[in-house]
């Protein structure tokens, strides 16, 4: 099937489907799937998706149908398509910018969230006065997003970022040396990461006489990923039932950032 005309600013590039295509799972479509679906319609329906933060059933009628979308975004996350893509690209583009394809050094930090009514695990962090849950990432030095993890609000930061580190793929843990985070990881989670991982947990503090707003060293590396994440309009809260789902929202406005990068 040829490609439909209509044309919405988040579809792909012929250069950017051609860089997409071999690492999606196309050949295994599941039972009863009509082959014939176009399937570069329904990623781009994806990235509508995510961009635009419309319903499943609100996507454009020039798209697939909806639920045919929506099996392929849920297959895709249940087997690991999502995250394995952001690991491919995540090492294309530093291997663009003159890097080796894993990094030595990475960032931490939390992002809480506000859920909807779909309801699924949530919480109440006390601190940012939300209920809903926390976006635990890590980034490389550059901005690259190497892991999500999703969670209720209510999980401490130490607790979270255990999560994150060990959801890191073994082929990554083992080039970290080095990771930086902010205050709210200070204690208990510096001598963990010492003893389990082998790997300094530096703390970057705000110094004591700081007045207003500052960049911190290291620190904005994640606050600007977080900012990147933040012109998908379906990250502007947790509109999803799970926390896998969450999390492959993430993943995909990863992708679509590198992709831009990487692909014009």
């Amino acid at each position: 099937m040829s490609h439909r005309r209509e044309r919405y600013t988040s579809d792909m590039t012929d250069q950017q489907w051609e860089l997409l295509k071999p690492l999606l799972p196309l050949e295994r479509l599941g039972p009863g799937r009509p082959l014939e679906l176009d399937m570069r319609a329904v990623v781009d329906a994806i990235f509508y998706l995510v961009r635009t933060g419309c319903q499943w059933d609100d996507l454009p009628r020039s798209y697939p149908n909806h639920n045919s979308v929506y099996y392929h975004f849920s297959k895709w996350k249940t087997d690991g398509t999502w995250r394995a893509i952001n690991h491919t690209l995540r090492q294309h583009e530093r291997q663009r910018q003159g890097r080796s394809a894993d990094p030595s050094a990475i960032i931490i930090d939390s992002q809480s969230a506000k859920t909807t009514e779909v309801g699924g695990e949530r919480g109440y962090d006390a601190g940012k006065k939300v209920k809903g849950r926390k976006r635990h990432i890590g980034v490389d030095t550059l901005g690259n997003l190497l892991e999500v993890v999703v969670h209720a609000a209510n999980v401490q930061d130490r607790d979270g970022a255990m999560l994150l580190l060990y959801k890191l793929p073994e082929t990554v843990r083992a080039h970290i040396q080095k990771i930086w985070a902010d205050g709210g990881y200070a204690g208990q989670l510096v001598d963990w990461v010492r003893e389990n991982l082998a790997m300094i947990l530096e703390i970057v503090e705000k110094a004591p006489d700081q007045k207003g707003f500052q960049l911190l060293p290291r620190r904005w590396v994640v606050e600007r990923t977080f900012a990147w994440l933040g012109r998908y309009r379906r990250l502007s809260k947790d509109y999803e039932q799970d926390p896998a789902s969450s999390e492959s929202v993430v993943y995909i406005a990863s992708i679509h950032t590198f992709m831009r990068r990487l692909a014009t």
